[in-house]
């Protein structure tokens, strides 16, 4: 049985002992100093008044995971786009002339080569970018063994001293057990910047073209279908070794900053933020498309009335979704159904629909047809909301390293995770009104973390049912993602929207402003 003891802080494992490599002491930061004398009275001396803030140290809560080494990547502040354009005209038009091409030829030549160059670009520039100046913080340069013992001997003598490695032949090695780390994953990769860096390798940018794009391109039914099941019917005792009771594969939300919140408290905090933000009220029909292991659709059954289906590809999670249901007392009226999105009856059209997580894996190329889809299946009337993860428009090349391991060992076939203000773009073009945004990556960081603790707590029954393997590309992912999600490489947000129609009632969505009630501080 696998254990969650969610209400209890974890102990991560330890550092490396005194008989081993050098432990590693992590920087606190300058923001969670202790407050000093002349700090205290500097605080002392602000003028209270109506807009002075109860401020606080950063990273304060008792739920975040605070980092050691917050340290700045370069990426796309670093890249010069110009020059990339300026390659883009001249190395097609240099052949033109040295080959005497006409100007169509030149221009279909130059739509041919311009993702090629801009590629190799950045390939290029992965490996030659320099370090930000703007650092709050300086680097411990501790020797790579300080961090990690090298078994294998030619890596061993590639990479040693103050010579730092590749993230991805990191995470490969160490897959395959050519690497053991000397101490806890996550304290380790608080320090990454210490030991490792962030090109595009060779590997990377051979999945990169080789199988990112193909799937890109392609997202069938039955492609979708195998990279779901292989990922989800994996078994349910793997999932239950991180995802808890509650067996729920997306970002929960902090809902009480000043105490260490369980992560079943974390995702009942998400499940009522949703249908209280759906509005959802007894006898509506409720969609929840992608709905992993049915928690949601009889989260809302149970407790607001509707009448849910849940969605998915994965035929365990359709199993334990029903029986979830039917312990809940609520199998009449929560169904999960294992089905492809796109095989989903429209008609009757539903009151409320959600989608949590599961966009992502629709693709870039067919996200504007399913969102079309999603709209006729929702009533005038009706609210859609969608839960999604995405990189940063603001991109640093760590945010690459991480999002292709992502797409090579976790979620496969994810390729719609964009920012913002492309997803926005889409509902807006598919006829939807956005009616609010809200970026939990913070949330989605605690609730990594409790998952890495779970995981971490249950590491010999996984080693026993599945392998080192496969405990270690799980290790990696959570620690890794408890960072990316609190430093922003990658977030999630939570978007309201509903029909974009002239007669649809806005007023039922409105809400005081913040601070309403509050004196104004203007004279009358």
């Amino acid at each position: 049985m696998m254990t969650s003891d969610a209400a209890e802080p974890v102990a991560v494992a330890p550092a490396a002992d005194a008989g081993s490599a050098k432990p590693i002491i992590a920087a606190e930061s300058a923001a969670s100093a202790p407050a000093t004398a002349d700090s205290v009275s500097a605080a002392a001396s602000v003028p209270t008044n109506l807009w002075t803030r109860n401020t606080k140290r950063a990273f304060w809560s008792p739920s975040i995971y605070a980092p050691s080494l917050p340290y700045e990547c370069g990426g796309a502040r670093e890249y010069n786009i110009y020059l990339l354009y300026a390659l883009i005209a001249l190395i097609p038009y240099t052949i033109k002339r040295v080959l005497g091409l006409s100007l169509g030829s030149y221009i279909v030549l130059t739509a041919i080569l311009a993702p090629i160059i801009g590629a190799l670009s950045l390939l290029a520039h992965s490996w030659i970018v320099s370090t930000p100046t703007e650092q709050i913080c300086a680097l411990p340069n501790e020797p790579l063994e300080s961090y990690m013992t090298i078994l294998d001997k030619e890596l061993k003598a590639k990479y040693h001293g103050s010579n730092k490695i590749p993230m991805e032949e990191f995470f490969e090695s160490y897959f395959n057990g050519d690497i053991d780390l000397t101490g806890d994953a996550l304290k380790i990769f608080e320090q990454r910047y210490d030991w490792a860096f962030f090109p595009i390798t060779l590997n990377v940018a051979k999945f990169f073209f080789l199988q990112w794009i193909p799937e890109l391109l392609w997202h069938s039914k039955k492609q979708d279908e195998t990279q779901v099941r292989d990922h989800y019917d994996r078994g349910d005792d793997f999932y239950e070794a991180f995802l808890g009771d509650r067996m729920i594969y997306t970002s929960g939300l902090v809902g009480d900053l000043n105490k260490r919140e369980t992560l079943e408290e974390l995702q009942d905090n998400k499940m009522r933020d949703v249908c209280e933000l759906m509005q959802m009220r007894a006898g509506d029909r409720h969609l929840d498309i992608g709905c992993g292991w049915g928690t949601l659709a009889a989260f809302a059954a149970r407790n607001y009335g509707t009448e849910s289906v849940g969605i998915t590809l994965g035929r365990n999670q359709t199993a334990f979704g029903n029986a979830r249901a039917a312990k809940w007392g609520v199998g009449d009226s929560a169904k999960i159904m294992c089905m492809d999105y796109r095989d989903i009856p429209r008609r009757p059209r539903y009151h409320r629909i959600t989608c949590l997580e599961m966009a992502e894996h629709v693709g870039v190329r067919k996200f504007q047809e399913f969102l079309l889809q999603v709209r006729d299946m929702l009533e005038d009337d009706g609210l859609f909301y969608m839960q999604i993860a995405g990189l940063r428009g603001a991109w640093q090349y760590e945010d690459f390293s991480w999002g292709l391991f992502m797409a090579k060992y976790i979620f496969p076939g994810a390729d719609a995770s964009c920012p913002l203000n492309w997803v926005v773009a889409q509902l807006e073009s598919a006829g939807f009104e956005v009616r609010s945004t809200s970026t939990i990556g913070v949330h989605y960081s605690v609730t990594l973390g409790r998952w890495y603790e779970n995981w971490m707590r249950n590491k010999e029954q996984i080693l026993a049912s599945y392998g080192k393997r496969w405990f270690r590309i799980w290790e990696i992912f959570l620690a890794w993602s408890i960072i990316i999600a609190r430093q922003g490489s990658s977030t999630c947000y939570q978007i309201l929207a509903h029909k974009n129609r002239n007669a649809f009632d806005r007023t039922a969505l409105m809400r005081p402003p913040m601070g309403f009630g509050m004196p104004s501080g203007t004279p009358q």
